[in-house]
């Protein structure tokens, strides 16, 4: 399996973020369909005031760039993706072409003793 981390901030206003906290109590189910389909196992969301660290499972094929296209082109992703970016923006040391920024991965600890 292939884990992915990335970050990006939401606009700093505590009413926009809790309505997008509640948007992801209850994601709308074509949404976890799609990444499904795109072969994401698991996906984690984390947030610490503005900060959200999301971290993605999927198999070792899995390409970012490319599979997140595929999963775009659903509608009902399209119009998902567009309400949540109006809570969202980039980090400031984002690249320009960058919304969610990756994150490189600097230490690991598995316990295979289990």
């Amino acid at each position: 399996m292939a884990v992915f981390a990335q970050t990006l901030d939401l606009v700093n206003d505590r009413e926009r973020i809790a309505e997008y906290d509640r948007y992801h109590a209850e994601v709308w189910p074509e949404v976890v369909a799609s990444l499904r389909s795109i072969g994401i196992t698991s996906m984690h969301l984390f947030r610490t005031g503005t900060r959200l660290f999301m971290v993605v499972e999927a198999p070792e094929t899995f390409d970012p760039t490319r599979d997140y296209q595929q999963y775009a082109q659903d509608p009902r992703c399209q119009e998902w993706d567009e309400l949540m970016r109006t809570y969202q923006q980039p980090i400031p040391t984002a690249r320009k072409d960058e919304w969610w920024t990756p994150m490189d991965l600097l230490f690991t600890f598995e316990d295979t003793s289990l």
